[in-house]
């Protein structure tokens, strides 16, 4: 490939617009993504060792990293283009590692656009690799590694293979249980409010207020007998204006988004998903072909500050005044101030030029990226332009000892609302009250109707992916761009399942909660993971060091590990107690287990007493056993002693059981059983006396086996003929029948290469 430049970015579709602007005197490469990471089959941090963790190429990327070498040859200066954030710092100081060579120079280069002037100025603006950012990155993995690789084993063994743990899932799914259960307990209260609708002297229509003060004070109504008198009262009052308050409110555009509050309104506006929105952002920033030309039409979208930059904004205030005009255009940009501790090597997000309108770039985009990039752009738009003027009008009623209130705004001035109104603006202006007719202070008001109402208070509501996202961000649980990953795996692992666009915890969520609560209380405490994650950016920041953190965290968690893995409940043996009382045998409680088909309440006294049954949860989350109908008894007999046979209902469903219980634990299936079919061919067990019958198992699979069980369990599924082998005088041959040699026979014996009647293809 020559001595030239080459510049080597994350995602593949990123290469043809770089190199588009940079031309023929740089080479593009592709990383694909990470090239090294952990190995999967083993924990691989050297614990003992300051936390070192051991990094080897990702199965099936050696043919990137060969690729990458040639399209590197003897290239001098190497610039590493991964995305601007602490992965993107990762890869590229793993790609330095597999490209070192002597005399080779590594450059950081940051696109935080893909546009001409941006990718050209990137390149010259090149930095050194950012040795703390990725100790913040690695920091992140060896943590999330080793609660992960050590906590989810802990889980196979106590409840079932395939669940995990994670730092920060399992505090995503405690805030989703959490919730939950604050619904469970929450009980409703009575209250009432009371409306009288209103007629001003000669200024129809009616309007309607609200009782809100009682003999001044606030108006709390109980019942309907307080409600009914306080009617009566009202009717016996005259109604008189006392108080009108106009006020004019000014109301500032919201700032562009980041990326927590663009998957919200995403969620919100779009119905997308926060892994969705993620995915269409990526292509919108990474380059659409417009025209011919590939161009990136948005700013970075993995970022938590709202900053941007001074000719983006001088550029929006261009627009704005060319095309709505000198009165909703402000006369210097309007800039917004991050949270604290907010990371600010990236812009907000915004598109890459406001003069790249929706409609321009409509007929090159999906309708889905259009509907993502119009937010964006309408937006960031908005953020720059004059503020929204509110009329307010509010009105006092007096009523002997009753005091009402009526209200209602009108849009004085759009200014941004013009443009934009978010998701809740949208929900506020839809409440907002009817329009009051002119009306004046002491106007004696005449009363059409007095109506009193009857209401329950709510529970707090689920969490859906937009106030989940909310949830994570303002308790500092993760950082923006981990948040779609995180609902993606926490429905993934079945721990939570939507209901109505809402989350609600799944059977095997709660006791997986409840488990990793009872042993690792640190590792799913929310304070605790929201420090941990100020621990991470101080790494980046310089201000803490890697292994101190490490430590810190690892001491105790060793701890937690030791005792779990002994004392955590197990839930294939002795199960979550509920003190639902076994109705089999009356002595025991029954307990929530885990089998091959699921969750399950079996009786504490197993094996003494086989009692299970299936169960669900009422609406108070208090486990409720689904009873199986009582035993009905038959005219069958007992194989082993005789004693009537009962029809019982098991997890399986229904199966006939011996009456003489526990004396007798014969069982077999409901079906009549088919009888045993001879074969003809003698048990080759040594001293048996036997012969092999065609028998089916409890759930109708045939199999062969010996008609001298139980003391002999010789069986096989393959059937056998009575044919002695021709090449090593086994006793019999089996049939088979496979769908890569169809019926044919073969010896028992391992080893004899016997077959006859294997189909040709």
């Amino acid at each position: 490939m020559g001595d030239k430049p080459l510049v080597i970015v994350e995602s593949p579709t990123k290469v043809k617009t770089i190199k588009k602007y940079l031309g023929n005197g740089y080479n593009v490469a592709s990383t694909m993504g990470h090239i090294k990471d952990l190995p999967q089959k083993e924990i691989g941090i050297d614990i003992e060792n300051g936390f070192l963790p051991k990094y080897t190429p990702i199965p099936g990327k050696q043919k990137v990293i060969q690729e990458l070498k040639k399209m590197a040859g003897n290239a001098e200066n190497i610039y590493l283009a991964p995305d601007p954030d602490r992965e993107g710092e990762a890869i590229a100081w793993h790609t330095a590692e597999v490209l070192k060579k002597k005399g080779r120079i590594f450059h950081r280069v940051l696109f935080h656009e893909l546009t001409k002037n941006a990718i050209i100025e990137a390149i010259q603006a090149a930095e050194e690799l950012n040795s703390h950012k990725y100790e913040a990155q690695q920091a992140r993995r060896i943590l999330d590694r080793l609660v992960g690789y050590q906590i989810s084993p802990i889980l196979w063994r106590k409840v079932k293979r395939g669940l995990s743990a994670g730092r920060v899932q399992s505090v995503a799914v405690r805030i989703i249980v959490d919730r939950e259960r604050e619904i469970q307990a929450f009980e409703s209260e009575e209250y009432w409010t009371i409306h009288a609708m209103l007629i001003a002297d000669d200024a129809p229509p009616s309007f309607q207020a609200k009782l809100t003060r009682i003999s001044n004070k606030k108006a709390q109504i109980p019942n309907g007998d307080m409600a009914q008198k306080i009617v009566s009262d009202l009717e016996k009052e005259l109604f008189v204006v006392s108080k009108i308050t106009r006020k004019t409110i000014k109301r500032n555009p919201l700032p562009p988004f980041i990326t927590s509050t663009l998957q919200q309104e995403a969620i919100r506006k779009l119905r997308f998903s926060a892994k969705k929105a993620m995915v269409i952002a990526q292509q919108l920033y990474e380059g659409i072909d417009i025209g011919g030309e590939p161009l990136g039409l948005i700013t970075y979208m993995r970022t938590d500050s709202t900053r941007i930059a001074n000719e983006a904004a001088l550029e929006a205030l261009q627009w704005i005044q060319q095309n709505y005009g000198q009165d909703y255009t402000i006369p210097q940009p309007r800039f917004f101030k991050n949270k604290k501790k907010v990371q600010d090597a990236h812009e907000a997000i915004r598109p890459t030029s406001v003069f790249q309108t929706p409609d321009d770039v409509k007929p090159y985009l999906s309708p889905e990226q259009l509907a993502l990039y119009s937010l964006i752009w309408k937006r960031f738009v908005a953020s720059q332009m004059e503020q929204a003027l509110i009329d307010n009008l509010s009105i006092t009623i007096t009523a002997g000892d009753y005091q009402f209130s009526a209200g209602g705004s009108t849009i004085k001035f759009k200014g941004f609302m013009a443009v934009y109104i978010s998701a809740e603006e949208e929900a506020k202006k839809q409440e907002q009250a009817e329009m009051l007719p002119p009306i004046s202070e002491q106007t004696r008001l005449e009363r059409e109707k007095i109506e009193s109402l009857q209401h329950f208070t709510q529970p707090p509501p689920r969490f859906s992916e937009a106030s989940l996202v909310k949830e994570l961000e303002e308790n500092g649980i993760g950082r923006p761009s981990t948040y779609a990953a995180i609902i993606s795996t926490i429905q993934d692992k079945k721990y939570v399942e939507k209901d109505k666009r809402n989350f609600k915890p799944t059977e095997i969520g709660y006791i997986v909660n409840d488990l990793l609560m009872a042993s690792f209380p640190d590792v799913l405490d929310v304070t605790f993971t929201a420090n941990m994650e100020n621990n991470l950016d101080e790494i980046e920041t310089t201000q803490k060091d890697l292994k101190h953190v490490l430590s810190n965290f690892y001491e105790p968690f060793q701890k937690s590990l030791t005792s779990a893995s002994e004392e955590m409940l197990s839930m294939k043996r002795t199960g979550m107690t509920t003190h639902i009382l076994c109705p089999e045998c009356g002595q025991n409680n029954l307990n929530i287990k885990n089998g091959k088909n699921g969750l399950f309440l079996a009786c504490a006294g197993y094996p003494e007493c086989t009692y299970s049954c299936n169960y669900e949860r009422n609406e108070k989350g208090l486990v409720q056993a689904i009873q199986h109908e009582p035993p009905k008894m038959t005219d069958q007999k007992c194989e082993k002693c005789e004693s009537p046979l009962l029809v019982k209902t098991g997890r399986y469903g229904q199966f006939l059981a011996c009456s003489a219980y526990p004396e007798c634990k014969f069982t077999r299936s409901l079906t009549e059983p088919q009888k045993a079919v001879s074969t003809g061919v003698a048990c080759p067990k040594k001293g048996c006396t036997g012969e092999i019958m065609e028998k089916k198992t409890r759930r109708g699979k045939t199999f062969y086996g010996c008609n001298k069980y139980p003391d002999c369990d010789f069986a096989l599924w393959n059937k056998p003929v009575n044919s002695t082998c021709p090449e090593c005088n086994a006793p019999f041959v089996v049939e088979k029948n496979t769908r890569k040699k169809g019926t044919h026979l073969c010896c028992i014996e391992k080893g004899c290469t016997f077959e006859l009647g294997v189909e040709k293809n």
